[in-house]
């Protein structure tokens, strides 16, 4: 099974992670938790999401990028659900194995991500990826949707195009 952790503050103004969502969802293999519905007043139900994430083979991480980073709803998401003895720490074992892929949406086109002498997503994605090697999980190449609100529809489109089949094929990465 694929769990979609999807954060985004506003998810009625994001045409681009909208058609990401509908494009998976209906997916038999695809269950989607969508944050900031479930837990609008940041109170997150840890057992619930630990279950969610025990019955998945493939945890996405999908959001908008927020200034470098995650939305703060998923960053919290992340540190109370990944607890030691769980996530991580002597005989945890609830993520060991299991492939992480970080789905992000950006604004800005590939270019405006160069940033001094550090290229692309490899600085943006350490910290995800430092957690998916702490807890043992597979780290998988990120995949990044660039423009959501400025690329031409047809260059959009097979950004989101690449995702589904990211996704239709995650155990061969």
């Amino acid at each position: 099974m694929i769990l979609i952790v999807y954060a985004h503050p506003y998810p009625d103004q994001s045409r681009v992670n909208q058609q990401m969502l509908e494009r998976v969802s209906s997916r038999p293999d695809v269950a989607v938790r969508s944050l900031y519905d479930l837990y609008p007043n940041f109170d997150i139900d840890v057992d619930a999401e630990q279950r969610a994430v025990e019955q998945a083979e493939l945890v996405v991480l999908q959001h908008p990028m927020y200034w470098y980073s995650m939305p703060p709803l998923l960053k919290l998401w992340i540190d109370k659900v990944f607890t030691h003895g769980w996530a991580y720490g002597r005989g945890a074992t609830a993520l060991s194995g299991k492939g992480l892929l970080w789905a992000v949406t950006t604004g800005g086109n590939h270019d405006h991500f160069q940033i001094g002498a550090h290229p692309g997503f490899s600085v943006l994605a350490q910290p995800l990826h430092a957690t998916a090697v702490y807890c043992h999980m597979r780290w998988l190449d990120p995949v990044v949707v660039h423009g959501a609100y400025a690329a031409d529809a047809e260059t959009q489109h097979a950004q989101i195009e690449h995702y589904c089949a990211r996704l239709a094929c995650w155990k061969e990465d």
